[in-house]
């Protein structure tokens, strides 16, 4: 499996315009960006994860940021916001791209939000030129862990930080959660949480800060899972029923993975050392 639009999450992203027209915000309105919070973060914990990464990395108006694997570009928008922070959004899905470039300008942040659809292994983000990092549950769709720290280490300023959300192997999987991991989830390569430390310190970081997340994930997926069954007849009249049997084939997995243990969260901050 190689591509990312199996996942259930990643189908049909323009839903989120069938969401505003609910909302009575469709059109080419001007929005705030208050008005897409509840639609336009697609990790854990919604805009209190984006807070986090603001207090983490102490994030105020003279920060520039680097969003790997900005989506919607809802953790973007919120951070510059928030603190009047510039972010660079970097999305490899040229639909997910395009939506979130079209969000922002209604929401009249394109001066402190910067687009741009690309890799970040091919070394799509520009070199040297954040003091931070941000990522939310991204990194889990790229295995080669070497050229994907390198890159980050590259596109920061010596001292930079990041701040970054990521599934971890908490024990043994079964083949089956390889699979369903893999399939659903676009998640072909799981390390330890030791595993991880040493890859992000082979690139030239101090690891500040981790947080097992794994107990607020699962509570996160499973109230995710029963409020969206709970509204299963509206979300299937907006969306329609293909949009919404793949979101529930994807929320289903998760909980599914979650349950036993053996899938881990973490929230990882790390300093690239001075002069690297």
């Amino acid at each position: 499996m190689s591509d990312i639009k199996a996942m259930g999450l990643y189908r049909n992203v323009e839903r989120i315009l069938a969401d505003l027209d609910a909302s009575g915000l469709g059109g080419d309105n001007a929005l705030r960006v208050d008005d897409l919070t509840p639609f336009d973060q697609y990790h854990y914990e919604n805009t209190a994860a984006v807070d986090d990464a603001i207090d983490a990395l102490a994030i105020g108006p003279e920060s520039h940021i680097l969003d790997i694997g900005s989506g919607l570009g809802g953790p973007s928008r919120y951070l510059a916001d928030r603190t009047g922070a510039r972010v660079t959004a970097l999305e490899l899905q040229p639909d997910l791209h395009a939506t979130a470039s079209s969000l922002t300008s209604r929401c009249e942040l394109d001066e402190w939000v910067t687009h741009i659809n690309g890799d970040i292994l091919a070394g799509a983000a520009p070199e040297h030129a954040f003091e931070g990092i941000v990522s939310m549950l991204c990194f889990l769709h790229i295995p080669d862990r070497e050229t994907l720290f390198e890159r980050c280490a590259r596109a920061l300023k010596p001292g930079g930080s990041m701040f970054i959300d990521d599934y971890v192997e908490r024990g043994e999987l079964t083949d089956h959660e390889r699979t369903l991991l893999a399939e659903k989830v676009f998640c072909p390569y799981l390390p330890t949480l030791s595993e991880y430390v040493g890859q992000v310190e082979h690139a030239g970081f101090v690891v500040t800060q981790t947080i097992d997340k794994t107990d607020e994930w699962t509570r996160f997926a499973n109230d995710r899972l029963e409020q969206f069954r709970e509204r299963h007849d509206e979300l299937t009249t907006r969306y329609g029923d293909e949009t919404v049997a793949a979101l529930d084939e994807f929320y289903a997995a998760i909980v599914e993975l979650f349950s036993h243990g053996r899938l881990g969260g973490v929230r990882l901050t790390a300093r690239l050392v001075e002069g690297d």
